[in-house]
């Protein structure tokens, strides 16, 4: 049996290999490949999963315990309060909307109403895996949109728990169901209360010894998963809530980013095994018959889901770009729709081709948002004469007079607003250029000339008097977003110094090529710093209590300055 267990695993694993080479030859997220090794592993074509069922089960129950406990880990509420009431109100929109009109799709193609709701709540959550990669690989997790798009996640997040513990509380017998709730409530209150204790008072002592050896840290983590996931289930909760009060627990910690990191590797090996065991469960009679309600469903999440976002932030004061490129990036479905699907086998609701539907719906929105939120911007391009025609983008702009500047400075979070106090000292003209609004209304509350516009928008740049500037400073980290910005102002203004902004130096050539004069570097500055710091300063301790009582005013200095906010 065993020996049979393995020789299935290494053929699985071949096949997940292969498929998954072909993956990114097409640039597609690996999740696809999974899902499609397990069809060719399953029943339909070579039925390679046989005999081991309950095992290969076991294996992907891990891999969601796994990626729920992740998900707790990185639950940020602060990221919420930072990014504004703007992305609480577009991620509860998107999952209302999305959801009503989820429900109403599938009742007309003549579902019951139990696979309905589940079905349109399964649909209504973006993947964090899959867009969290794909944003970091354009590196535009700092952009407004992509910090907009990660802050979704978070209250997506937050709405997945919610409908775990009302799923949880939902299955009881005998009409009992308020009596169990209030149960459940109590016994989540001590639960809670439990777990923060724990994780005030015992964790951060417990956690500074363990995490002298990465080994045993990981260990540690292992444990501290499946024990918290396993108290829980033992008071009555499920274990999916049990792996996130487990991650929730550790995400204050300071050692949160090396137990994330740890534990990426594991969780991937067994969300492959559970989406392998997820394809290789569908059968030919479930596939002929969610094929048509998957098409429909993926093309109204295609489309319903980036004209919610674009609407709901325009409405809030966010660019027509920033609006469309975030609400694109959200148009597939995430790996939580399956556990929800799952979860409702597994409690008795659903018994026909709901999983077969939402597969459908997987692979049809996955492909194609990759390939959206890949050409992003050639898209947007194409895009943007349509969107032109209902108006100009009257919240670019947040300042009343237009007046010329001797400086502009691009971005005012990090570098920026540095680079503003110096001017303010010198009492040069200058205004800020931020396509965050918190930044701006920061700015404007200082009395600093801003304006809420976009470095890559070229009908926002012609809107500034940028030809009339002297010296143009960029402190933002997108390359391209950078290099449209140069190429506009040389078309008009030939003579003004303009001062970009890179973190590595892939696009320094393309910059220089566009007509900047120089380009900052931090990690390079940061070394020449400390070099004069060495040449020039006596070894010391007095030197370095000077310089960290420096560094201490100017931390104050940034907080009265605004940039908190980032």
């Amino acid at each position: 049996m065993v020996d049979n267990i393995f020789l299935q695993i290494s053929v699985i694993l071949g096949i997940t290999v292969s498929v998954a080479f072909f993956m990114r030859l097409l640039r597609q997220p690996l999740v696809v490949a999974y899902i499609i090794a397990g069809l060719i592993a399953g029943p339909l074509f070579l039925n390679v999963v046989n005999g081991g069922e309950e095992f290969f089960e076991t294996f992907a129950k891990f891999g969601i315990v796994l990626l729920l406990f992740i998900v707790g880990l990185s639950l940020n509420l602060e990221y919420i309060k930072k990014m504004g009431k703007s992305v609480l109100i577009g991620g509860v929109l998107q999952f209302s909307v999305t959801a009503v009109f989820g429900f109403i799709i599938m009742k007309l193609l003549g579902f019951a109403f139990i696979p309905s709701i589940f079905i349109a709540v399964a649909i209504t959550f973006s993947s964090t895996i899959i867009v969290i990669k794909l944003l970091a690989d354009k590196k535009d997790l700092e952009a407004v949109y992509g910090r907009y798009v990660v802050g979704l996640l978070v209250v997506q997040d937050i709405i997945a728990v919610a409908v775990m513990i009302f799923l949880n509380t939902s299955n009881a017998q005998n009409g009992g169901w308020y009596t169990t709730m209030l149960l459940t409530l109590g016994k989540g209150l001590l639960l809670c209360l439990g777990v923060f204790l724990l994780a005030k008072y015992l964790l951060p002592k417990l956690m500074d010894r363990v995490a002298q050896s990465g080994e045993l840290l990981f260990i540690f983590t292992i444990a501290w998963c499946f024990g918290i996931a396993s108290l829980v289930y033992w008071a009555g909760f499920s274990i999916e809530i049990g792996a996130i009060v487990a991650g929730i627990s550790l995400g204050a910690s300071v050692y949160q980013p090396e137990i994330s990191s740890r534990m990426r590797p594991l969780r991937d090996f067994f969300i492959v095994l559970f989406f392998v065991v997820l394809g290789s469960e569908l059968q030919l009679g479930d596939i002929h018959a969610a094929i048509t309600p998957g098409i429909i469903l993926a093309t109204f999440v295609l489309i319903a889901d980036p004209v919610i976002l674009y609407l709901v932030m325009r409405k809030m004061g966010y660019t027509r770009r920033s609006a469309f490129l975030a609400g694109i990036t959200a148009a597939q479905v995430s790996e939580f729709g399956f556990i929800l699907i799952f979860k409702g086998e597994e409690l008795g609701y659903l018994h026909g081709p709901e999983l077969a539907i939402l597969t459908v719906v997987a692979l049809i929105t996955i492909v194609i948002s990759s390939y959206l939120i890949t050409y992003n911007e050639q898209l947007y391009q194409k895009v943007l004469p349509f969107l032109v025609k209902f108006g100009k983008d009257k919240a670019r702009k947040e300042t009343g007079e237009e007046e010329n500047y001797t400086v502009f400075v691009f971005g005012y979070h990090r570098i920026g607003w540095k680079v503003c106090e110096a001017l303010a000292e010198k009492k040069i003209s200058f205004a800020v250029v931020d396509y965050n609004p918190d930044a701006i209304s920061k700015l404007k509350h200082r009395g600093i000339p801003a304006f809420f516009g976009d470095a890559a928008d070229v009908e926002f740049l012609e809107s500034l008097t940028l030809e009339k500037a002297k010296l143009i400073i960029s402190t933002i980290p997108e390359a391209d977003d950078q290099k449209t910005m140069i190429q506009h102002v040389r078309k008009t203004n030939k003579k003004s110094i303009i001062i970009a902004n890179l973190y590595h130096n892939t696009y320094l050539d393309d910059l220089y090529e566009a007509g900047v004069n120089y380009v900052m570097m931090p990690h390079l500055l940061g070394g020449q710093w400390v070099s004069e710091i060495l040449k020039d300063h006596p070894w010391t301790q007095k030197t370095f209590k000077d310089l960290k009582h420096e560094q201490k005013e100017e931390m104050k200095l940034r907080f009265t300055a605004g940039t908190d906010i980032i």
